[in-house]
């Protein structure tokens, strides 16, 4: 005979499930390190100009992805209210946050003495981890089994080694 899961339980389960979404997180370090591969040629502040880059398409992706949430789905089912707007931006918030850790990279890299291309190398790797570390994340905070873990965190690597393929193909 199979025991059934008391109520408080079940519910304390699926709020957990409910705050494991790390989506944006890992979205934002895929983000960020395309980011980076597609910079290209910066001008004459290049460490600068790279983190106002990573910074600000974070920021960009973000409106997006608010309005996407306010104005596409969430638009047929409720109406727009303060706290509802609040709770899709914090909700979005993560794309921001996963542009944070590659930015400090950059902007710290002298202090590593490395040149741009090494901040740029090093911006990639954080983002890559990050992204790598935010689906980790989410997978435990949801109670996945580790099987599942090491899953998600194969394909987040894969799709970051990919961008950085892609950055050695670009060879610039």
């Amino acid at each position: 005979m199979r025991r059934t899961e008391p109520a408080a339980a079940a519910a304390a389960r699926a709020e957990r499930r409910a705050r494991a979404d790390y989506t944006g997180g890992v979205y934002g370090s895929l983000l960020a390190a395309s980011v980076v591969v597609g910079a290209g040629t910066l001008g004459d502040f290049p460490r600068a100009e790279l983190v106002a880059l990573l910074l600000l398409t974070g920021l960009v992706f973000w409106v997006a992805h608010v309005h996407a949430q306010l104005f596409g789905a969430r638009l047929a089912e409720q109406n727009l209210d303060r706290r509802t707007v609040l709770h899709v931006c914090r909700d979005e918030w993560p794309i921001v946050k996963a542009a944070v850790p590659p930015a400090v990279a950059v902007a710290v890299s002298p202090l590593l003495g490395l040149d741009v291309q090494g901040a740029g190398w090093l911006a990639v790797s954080v983002a890559v981890a990050g992204q790598v570390g935010w689906s980790v994340a989410a997978a435990r905070r949801a109670g996945a089994p580790w099987g599942l873990v090491y899953g998600t965190a194969s394909v987040n690597l894969v799709l970051g080694l990919l961008i950085i393929g892609f950055k050695l193909a670009l060879k610039h």
